[in-house]
């Protein structure tokens, strides 16, 4: 006789809870578990959107001490204007996205027609102590099939004792049919919490594309 198998994070009996059918040591041998420890907020969709914002407390956004690690999912995100760059930027409690931030990047690169293979530090990018809009992917094409994607890590940002550090790993297509990866780390420079962050391009709107963002449980 043939054994069926589940898949563990797909056989989901309560879906609003989030829990999952396991196995225990009871006569039944079955109980619910929580499926993952990674839990989805929210997912914004761009339309030619000037800005995409995640606010806590707003529109069913939880961005506070709930999850010790936030995580940003970016796909395809696609400018309305070529040569164009992805930004982020973040609230410390007033209404203004400019949270004090200092941070480094450095890039993979290479062109389609095997040129420009190189990793450099990408010294016009970085911020020291700004409450400039961190760029997060560079001149960003806005041909029909190219975009960006990657992911960015944010870490404990209701903490009012420490800075706030983030991770920001791209993948996008320039203007110049080039691969670019990007890694981008750095802190808000504040001790108040973190409550809202927010994207955009540095100019033109964001054309298209998704944003998701999870709460790491245990983490």
């Amino acid at each position: 006789m043939a054994i069926s198998k589940f898949n563990y994070n797909s056989f989901n009996v309560t879906p609003v809870a989030g829990n999952a059918l396991s196995f225990n040591s009871d006569a039944d041998g079955f109980t619910t578990q929580g499926a993952t420890s990674m839990v989805l907020i929210k997912t914004l969709t761009a339309s030619s959107s000037g800005t995409l914002s995640f606010v806590d407390g707003a529109d069913s956004v939880v961005l506070d001490d709930t999850y010790p690690v936030y995580v940003f999912k970016f796909i395809n995100i696609h400018p309305s204007a070529g040569d164009n760059n992805f930004t982020i930027n973040f609230r410390d409690g007033d209404t203004a996205y400019d949270a004090t931030k200092t941070t480094t990047l450095f890039r993979s690169v290479h062109r389609e027609n095997a040129g420009l293979g190189q990793i450099d530090y990408v010294t016009g990018s970085d911020l020291a102590q700004s409450t400039a809009a961190q760029t997060l992917g560079v001149t960003l094409d806005d041909a029909n099939d190219s975009s960006l994607c990657g992911t960015l890590q944010l870490f404990a940002p209701s903490s009012t004792t420490f800075v706030k550090h983030f991770i920001s790993r791209m993948q996008e297509v320039t203007y110049q049919t080039t691969t670019q990866e990007f890694y981008i780390a750095g802190y808000c420079n504040v001790t108040a919490a973190i409550d809202g962050v927010q994207f955009a391009m540095s100019s033109g709107n964001i054309d298209s594309g998704v944003i998701k963002l999870y709460g790491i449980k245990d983490s």
